[in-house]
């Protein structure tokens, strides 16, 4: 457990905003603060965590080195990649070199804690890669292009995966160049971590922890945070 005593948080913030109107969803005020400025102070509020690089489109990065400059643990703002994968790879490499773990985090979930952050790094700790992820509430199902149902998986083995996402920064890299040359497409960072055939440990999340992509969120986020004033 000593080799991990060095956590770096890479902060993911270079999607499209597509859902939003192509507005920079990150930007927008949430309870009067932007996102991303609530997102960053949820993770310096992680006492684990002794650095921050944000991983953001190469347009927005200057903007961002203006918004975020008062934030006392950013390293680095970096240009992200064509794909998410690309991009937090981006960021994981601009840790500094003495970083032993990676926590991954969307820069679109505001309301994380540090609890689920402590859970994560001890879990990361013990088998080298961990996620926050809650049981799913829904039934879900499997169906064609059609809508046509095709199964109805069992629901107690389903889980909806949130970040942060937590690995031993080396076998990270490692798995990201090996994704690379095998053309590997991941949506999540874990599969990465899957499809060497590693170990991936699921945490206890938080329903709370939503990510913000619709407008929807930002009500349910809002009312949130009206409600703990």
């Amino acid at each position: 457990m000593d080799r991990y005593r060095t956590v770096g948080a890479v902060i993911a913030a270079a999607g499209s905003s597509s859902r939003m109107g192509g507005r920079d969803k990150l930007a927008e005020p949430l309870d009067g603060i932007p996102v991303i400025l609530r997102t960053l102070a949820a993770v310096e509020a992680v006492p684990e965590i002794r650095e921050i690089v944000v991983v953001t489109r190469e347009d927005r990065v200057e903007e961002y080195r203006r918004l975020l400059g008062q934030c006392s643990m950013l390293r680095a703002v970096v240009p992200g990649g064509s794909t998410r994968q690309e991009s937090v790879r981006n960021g994981v490499r601009a840790l500094l070199p003495d970083c032993t773990l990676a926590a991954i985090h969307d820069g679109a979930r505001p309301l994380v804690t540090p609890e689920v952050f402590a859970r994560c790094i001890e879990a990361a700790q013990n088998c080298g890669a961990a996620t926050a992820a809650v049981p799913v509430k829904d039934t879900i199902k499997l169906a064609d292009e059609a809508g046509r149902v095709l199964d109805t998986p069992d629901r107690s083995r389903l889980w909806a995966v949130q970040t942060p996402q937590i690995f031993d920064r080396d076998r990270y890299l490692r798995a990201a160049e090996e994704a690379e040359r095998r053309g590997l497409s991941c949506t999540d960072d874990c599969q990465l971590f899957e499809a060497m055939g590693w170990e991936v440990q699921l945490v206890m999340g938080d329903y709370r922890n939503l990510k913000l992509t619709t407008p929807e969120d930002f009500l349910a986020a809002g009312a949130y945070l009206e409600g703990i004033k």
